[in-house]
């Protein structure tokens, strides 16, 4: 959270829990994120790049840093506590690695949404986005998939202008299949010739730490199975609201209703092997896109008897 925030680690971290049976609700990390400064200025939410951050002292200087907000007691791989590792750290570029009194944002870098279009959450990084977009409503562009996204998107037929939202859907943990790192979508060329850098955009699909622009990720459910991003058609009202931590899809429950029941998943990518596997196994982004039989539920595995 201190270095701008990873919408990526928050997945990779909720599946670790889930394998050590600890309980770490997808809220948590917008309450630490709310208190957490952002120290590291690197792009996308600052100027430099990992290189100047290594140079400036690395993760351990962060770290020393924010040593406030650790657990310093917490045993490490290395045999010694978190704080030992981190005694004697140095930062030797205050503009690369800020001071407390001089952050780059007071809050983390990332933020984690609820509301009727995201039931069980969505993430957004808050530090790579446009602040105008953080408040924003407008009619949606709807692509059912990337390759309809590369297909389209630059098409002037189109229309889209700077208040549209683009909803790109079956991008996740099945419907990808895998949720790729496509959630930055392209902005059509002919808005880049009017100087527009930027455009609320939505999606059940990842981005990668470097992205940037004002993108809502890992929605959940996730189109392929249903979610209400599934349901979202051109010309729907989609507002977003950091302030209140929501998406809102501005269409009556009872449309919503007639529109699910109208609606059929698209054909499973796999039918046997290992492909089959993961689209039966895999949980949705809130829950860590991890295979659900590995999930502890607290038994104790023993290890194979030796004969």
């Amino acid at each position: 959270m201190a270095i701008g925030g990873s919408t990526n680690a928050i997945i990779h971290i909720t599946a670790l829990a889930k394998r050590a049976s600890v309980d770490l609700p997808l809220e948590l990390f917008d309450e630490i994120s709310a208190k957490t400064p952002v120290l590291a200025n690197l792009r996308p939410s600052g100027k430099y790049v990992m290189a100047d951050f290594f140079d400036a002292g690395g993760l351990p200087a962060l770290l020393n840093r924010i040593r406030d907000h650790l657990h310093l007691d917490t045993p490490t791989v290395f045999g010694k506590t978190l704080g030992e590792c981190l005694d004697g750290s140095e930062v030797y570029n205050d503009d690369v690695i800020r001071t407390l009194n001089n952050p780059i944002a007071q809050q983390g870098g990332t933020a984690i949404l609820g509301g009727n279009l995201a039931p069980d959450g969505a993430v957004i990084k808050t530090s790579a986005a446009t602040p105008e977009y953080l408040h924003h409503k407008g009619p949606a562009v709807v692509f059912k998939d990337y390759p309809d996204v590369q297909k389209r998107i630059h098409d002037p037929a189109l229309g889209i202008t700077e208040n549209h939202v683009l909803i790109m859907q079956n991008a996740g943990p099945i419907g990808a299949p895998g949720i790729p790192e496509s959630g930055m979508l392209p902005i059509p060329k002919y808005l880049l010739e009017k100087g527009v850098r930027d455009i609320l955009r939505i999606s059940d699909a990842r981005m990668s730490g470097t992205s940037y622009g004002t993108c809502v990720l890992h929605v959940s459910p996730e189109a392929a199975v249903g979610g209400p991003l599934a349901l979202v058609e051109d010309g729907d009202l989609v507002e977003l609201d950091l302030t209140n931590r929501k998406i809102t899809l501005h269409v009556s429950e009872e449309d919503l209703r007639e529109r699910h029941a109208a609606w059929t998943p698209p054909e499973k990518h796999y039918s046997r092997g290992y492909g089959k596997l993961f689209q039966d196994e895999v949980t949705q982004a809130n829950e860590g896109c991890d295979f659900r039989f590995l999930h502890n539920d607290g038994s104790c595995t023993p290890n194979p008897g030796i004969h």
